[in-house]
């Protein structure tokens, strides 16, 4: 059992989050086509464009990391206020611009993301920053708390490309008022007020 992101509809009517038409993602279906994406990037695309959802549990670890806060994609803010793990369209937002400028910054450094260029371009980002000694020792301590007791880093490896496809997901539902659902089981309602 994994964590869902399902675009819906914003604000609820009701009980229930009426899930957004996969019709509003089907021009995601164009990158599939597109002369060397790689198969994670264009599974990714095709399951948007499908079904609206993108299966988030590969992308926890790494949002959470380039944003900077624990359970991003889970809504655990939202959960933890509401009872309801709904991410709005400002957080979308949010979550989009968060990634794009993660990629924007990270292409120098290759199409390959890893751990350790995740950990490179953090660096580069926060040694700028008006309390740079205090957030590259936060940074560390992050990176640290996802070494497993080996002390070897998480193996997850994205492209800047699948990356980017992600941010067009929360993108396009912040761009169209649309909320999404955190789904880690079948049903997608909220619960009774």
């Amino acid at each position: 059992m994994g964590l869902d992101n399902v675009a819906v509809q914003w604000p609820r009517t009701g009980r229930f989050y009426d899930p957004v038409a996969p019709a509003e993602f089907v021009d995601f279906g164009d990158i599939v086509d597109v002369p060397g994406i790689s198969a994670p990037t264009a599974a990714l695309a095709e399951l948007i464009a499908k079904t609206g959802t993108v299966r988030a549990t590969a992308y926890t670890e790494v949002v959470d990391l380039i944003l900077g806060l624990d359970g991003v994609l889970y809504a655990t803010d939202a959960a933890a206020e509401d009872e309801d793990p709904v991410i709005d369209p400002d957080g979308c937002g949010w979550i989009a611009g968060g990634i794009e400028r993660f990629v924007a910054t990270h292409r120098p450094y290759g199409e390959a993301v890893t751990f350790d260029s995740v950990g490179k371009v953090l660096r580069s980002l926060l040694a700028d920053g008006r309390l740079a000694e205090q957030q590259l020792r936060w940074l560390d301590s992050r990176l640290d708390a996802l070494r497993d007791d080996s002390g070897a880093a998480p193996q997850w490896t994205f492209t800047c490309a699948e990356l980017s496809v992600l941010a067009a997901f929360y993108r396009r539902c912040a761009d169209n008022g649309f909320a999404v659902y955190a789904e880690s089981a079948a049903p997608r309602r909220a619960a009774q007020t």
